[in-house]
Formats: structure tokens, C-alpha cells, sequence
């Protein structure tokens, strides 16, 4: 069987793609399966480098207001249909995948109209306007939050099955981890990231941190800044004189995401909900920093569901310091039983299933 995936621009739609992708692979040694995206995106670094292959179409997204850069991306929009078809006539796929994200748009919606079956999974509790657009054409929409089937046009179409979740996170070897990530068992462990782009209030909050604790910061710390950030994260470090110890490291990306998030005792990131899909299948206690600017303030609304059920606490970005992170992080350390407690709680919330049913549904469509 042939299957064409499609989802970028930020981890939430890439790694959801990448572990239905496995998973296929896992069932079906012979899948064929070919990954479609854009060259600037992130999925054209992430998917060739776990050994899938990949083509990319030209697209941007919409602005959100009318301007000149509407027009840019619409001229791009036919050039990324005509590119879908060429690759659809060449490939021959029996369906079509697609995880959101601009990207997806222009590839699924053709399949639709040249009668290939298609799919799309929504991560997120708010829809965003590519899969609610496609959500009228394709045969199945894959959904993480029961709250989202309003935001859709045909319920029928509809099937709840979570958040897609890799399966290295889930069977990660713990002594290995430890040891490639040069992490001592003995102290505690937080990791912290604010999604797969950065979080500039937690990167401030972060530098903030260091320069008020970092000789007598009772734990190992590994923040990835993001890419685009580093530098200047880096640059703040530098202007303010700030030494990093042994137990502080500062990277601009982790490849080894799926080690560190196995071993830590706390995860400090936004709330996107692939992260939060990840952290609840392993059961790890979270500070959430939900970022302000996204889409229905969605972050937020996932954020306080982990909260309510006593799996994370969260911290708005408008109330958020370095002193008020430090005070979170000491305050969950030294209480063994809390940390414990949320770790449990973090774990019910947890869907550990969600790739194998996704995958069932999409084997459900190419049968018929």
C-alpha cells in the first residue's frame, strides 16, 4: 500500500505525522509511504533524518489580515495545487494523511478531488482554518478533544481517537537515556522548552533565573531556546556576564527529546497539545506556560485541564519571572509526595493508544 502524509511548520503537526508514519511502517513492512512538505518548514529537516521520504510543494500561509503578502500566498496556493497534483499522479497513493498545518491544505484537498480517500487529525481543542476547511471534503477527521466536533462541519465524519504519540517515548531504555544525555540519576532532572519554536517569555524568565540562583540552583537544568532564539538568548547571557555551570545547559534544539522527556522530574514548556499528549502518556509532573498570542487562546484552555486534574501548575506569560519560576521549581522539588502525586495524576490523563487507532481508521478507509 502507498500512503502520503502531510503536516509542518511547527512540531504539533509534524511529530503527530511522524509517529502515524512508524506506526504504519510497524504494521506493514512493505508500506510505501512518501511525506510531503515545504522546504522551509521543519519537516525538512526532522522527516528525512527518520529515514522517510520527502517531497515539498510550494505554499505559505494566509495572512490574517488583507494585504500584500495575501497576494504572495495566494499565487502560492495554486503553485502548491498544482505541485500536489503532479506529486498525486506520480505517487499513486491509496490515501491521503494529513496532520494540519498550511501544508496540508493544498495535497489533501486534491486527493479529495481526484476520489482518493483522505484523513486529517486536529490536535488541538480549537481546530485550525486548514483542517477546518478540509474537514468538509476528506472521509474521516481524527480528533484529540471531544470539545472540537462543534468546530466542524460534518460530526458524522468524526471519531475521537487522542493525540498520535511516538513510540520511542514509550519505550525508552531509562539507564541509556541517562547516560547519553550525561544526566545524574541523583539529581533532579528538569527539562524545559517552550515548544518546538521557543517561548520568548520563558527564555526571559529563564535568563532571569540563572542570573538570580544559578551558583546555588540544586538541580540540572537543560532549556532549548529554539533555533531562531538562541543567538539571542545567548547574546543576554553574555551582556550580563552570567557563567553557565556543569548543571545548566542551554541548546538551541534536542533531537533526543524523547530521551530527556523519559528521565525528567519536571517539564517546564508552553501547553501545545502534542506535548502535553507526550508528558501524560510518560506521567511526568509540568510547570505550563501557556503561550498568549494562539489561535481561541488555546493553550490556556489545555493548560488548565492538567491543572484541574492536579497534574501541572500553570503560569500565565503576563505573570511570569524568573523569581516566580524558581519559587515553582524549588517549591515541587521539595515536596516528594506532591511531585508523586501529580506524576500519577499526569498518567491518568494519558492516552497511550491513540497512533495504533488513528491507523486503524485509516486501514478502515483504504478498505472499502
Amino acid at each position: 500500500m502507498k500512503y502520503l502524509i502531510s503536516g509542518g511548520g511547527t512540531g504539533g503537526h509534524i511529530y503527530p505525522a511522524l509517529a502515524i508514519a512508524k506506526e504504519i511502517k510497524r504494521k506493514d513492512r512493505n508500506a510505501d509511504i512518501l511525506y510531503v512538505g515545504t522546504k522551509k518548514g521543519m519537516e525538512s529537516e526532522l522527516v528525512p533524518k527518520e529515514g522517510f521520504r520527502f517531497e515539498t510543494i510550494r505554499v505559505e500561509g494566509m495572512p490574517r489580515k488583507l494585504n500584500k503578502d495575501s497576494f504572495i500566498a495566494l499565487i502560492e496556493l495554486f503553485n502548491g495545487l498544482r505541485d500536489s497534483n503532479k506529486i498525486l499522479k506520480k505517487f499513486k497513493p491509496d490515501i491521503v494523511i494529513g496532520t494540519g498545518g498550511y501544508v496540508s491544505g493544498p495535497i489533501v484537498y486534491r486527493a479529495k478531488k481526484n476520489n482518493i480517500p483522505a484523513i486529517i487529525h486536529e490536535q488541538n481543542a480549537f481546530p485550525g482554518i486548514t483542517n477546518k476547511i478540509l474537514a468538509r471534503y476528506v472521509d474521516k477527521v481524527a480528533i484529540t478533544f471531544e470539545e472540537s466536533i462543534k468546530y466542524f462541519k460534518h460530526p458524522e465524519n468524526i471519531v475521537l481517537t487522542g493525540n498520535p504519540i511516538r513510540r520511542e517515548i514509550l519505550e525508552m531504555d531509562k539507564k541509556e537515556a541517562y547516560r547519553k544525555l550525561d544526566i545524574d540519576d541523583k539529581i533532579p532532572f528538569v527539562l524545559s522548552f517552550g515548544g518546538s519554536g521557543g517561548q520568548k517569555k520563558l527564555n526571559t524568565a529563564i535568563i532571569d533565573m540563572i542570573e538570580d540562583i544559578g551558583d546555588n540552583m540544586s538541580m540540572q537544568l537543560i532549556h532549548i531556546t529554539g533555533k531562531n532564539r538562541y543567538d539571542d538568548f545567548m547574546s543576554e547571557i553574555k551582556k550580563r556576564n552570567l557563567q553557565l555551570n556543569d548543571n545548566i545547559r542551554i541548546l538551541p534544539y534536542l533531537y533526543d527529546m524523547a530521551q530527556a522527556l523519559n528521565i525528567a522530574d519536571i517539564v517546564i514548556s508552553s501547553s501545545g497539545a502534542i506535548t502535553l499528549a507526550e508528558i501524560s502518556a510518560i506521567g511526568i509532573p509540568s510547570i505550563l506556560i501557556p503561550k498568549a498570542y494562539t489561535a481561541e487562546n488555546h493553550q490556556e484552555y489545555n493548560a488548565r485541564a492538567f491543572e484541574d486534574k492536579n497534574a501541572a501548575i500553570v503560569i500565565l506569560e503576563k505573570e511570569l519571572t524568573g523569581k516566580i519560576l524558581a519559587r515553582a521549581i524549588k517549591d515541587l522539588i521539595g515536596d516528594k509526595k506532591r511531585l508523586q502525586d501529580m506524576s500519577c495524576n499526569s498518567k491518568k490523563l494519558g492516552n497511550i493508544y491513540a497512533t495504533e487507532k488513528i491507523v486503524d481508521v485509516i486501514y478502515g478507509l483504504i478498505s472499502k
